[in-house]
């Protein structure tokens, strides 16, 4: 099992979501970067379980725990490790996943890979606790980012088919309370729809998924290589790490093979003496190598597997056709959680992208 991401910013992942602890270690950081805690923790607890009904009712406070890499809250230049403890399971609630594999989940793939032996309690080292420890590394290179001038905000594009405003990418720093919010939503009016819409499907002991779009602005053109470590492969790469992800697109996305090339191609004109684009059909990206505009990119999140209506499945003990109920608790939808998720991924792969040009 390969954990571990990244070349110049090398994160390795350990823990199960119903072990001792989950964390993380991170190679890479400079040293004498004073952290941010007030800021870091701001970050864990958007993405923190139990705050509202939106989210599984595991309530976990997720507090950070680094334990090497940093003296005096100023990094050393050592690999910094984080744990973050587990403290609400029910592990009894999975005792059946041994021999009944969940539809949607990675039970039965794992369970051929691994012999059996994978921990299958709340999905093990495939759940989404995982990307609590994420968002921990996301944190801090956000934080070395915003030295160089780079922000990165997101918003819930869609939800259940129900659509947020587009984000203007004009208007870049009017959207930046976003990152200070656990819905985050551009009209505060589509969000109560969505919201609705996550509501009916708990009622109906089912879930529903949507679309997060993610804006990197700041970043100066010149960044990234073509062919194998482009810009998007990069942070699709790390994108596709996080659970539930289903599909990443930049800019106008699959909508772009509906252009001529006219229309899909981004003008460049002078603007004083920096080179900006009239559109950004192309997401900021263009021959695997950044243009100068915000890198803009849009990441389809699946709906929440763990549904509690019965569900068609095998046995493998019995190697017999059977039926499951989902016990635990779970997210009627994970979207909003997912957004911080997102961001802190797209930092990671991001700075990861500077340091290789330097």
């Amino acid at each position: 099992m390969n954990s571990t991401w990244g070349k110049n910013i090398r994160i390795s992942l350990f823990g199960e979501s119903h072990g001792e602890c989950i964390g993380i270690v991170i190679d890479g950081v400079k040293s004498g970067i004073k952290l941010d805690n007030e800021y870091i923790t701001k970050m864990m607890q958007r993405r923190a379980p139990g705050k509202t009904k939106f989210s599984t009712p595991r309530a976990e406070e997720d507090v950070y725990q680094i334990k090497t890499g940093v003296l005096d809250g100023v990094t050393t230049g050592a690999p910094i490790c984080c744990i973050i403890e587990n403290s609400n399971t029910k592990s009894g609630d999975y005792e059946n996943l041994k021999s009944l594999m969940r539809p949607g989940h990675s039970d039965y793939p794992a369970y051929v890979k691994f012999g059996g032996f994978n921990d299958v309690r709340g999905g093990g080292h495939f759940s989404g606790r995982l990307t609590a420890p994420i968002v921990f590394a996301g944190s801090i290179c956000r934080q070395i980012l915003k030295d160089m001038g780079i922000e990165i905000v997101s918003h819930i594009s869609e939800i259940a088919g129900i659509n947020d405003d587009v984000l203007d990418e004009a208007k870049l720093n009017d959207y930046m309370n976003l990152t200070n919010e656990t819905f985050p939503v551009i009209n505060k009016a589509k969000g109560e729809e969505m919201k609705e819409a996550i509501e009916n499907a708990r009622m109906d002991q089912n879930s529903v998924g949507g679309v997060i779009e993610c804006v990197v602005s700041g970043i100066n053109a010149g960044i990234g290589n073509p062919i194998f470590h482009s810009v998007e492969s990069v942070i699709s790469g790390v994108m596709f790490s996080i659970p539930a992800v289903k599909g990443v697109e930049f800019g106008a996305g699959f909508d772009i093979a509906k252009m001529t090339g006219s229309d899909a191609n981004d003008e460049y004109y002078y603007d004083g003496s920096d080179v900006k684009a009239y559109t950004n059909n192309n997401g900021g990206v263009i021959g695997g190598i950044t243009n100068g505009m915000p890198v803009k990119f849009r990441v389809a999140i699946k709906p929440t597997p763990s549904i509690s209506k019965p569900q068609k499945t095998v046995n493998v003990k019995t190697g017999e056709n059977d039926e499951i109920v989902v016990q635990g608790r779970h997210d009627p939808c994970i979207v909003p959680r997912a957004a911080v998720v997102v961001e802190s991924a797209a930092a990671i792969a991001i700075l990861d992208l500077i340091l290789e040009d330097r």
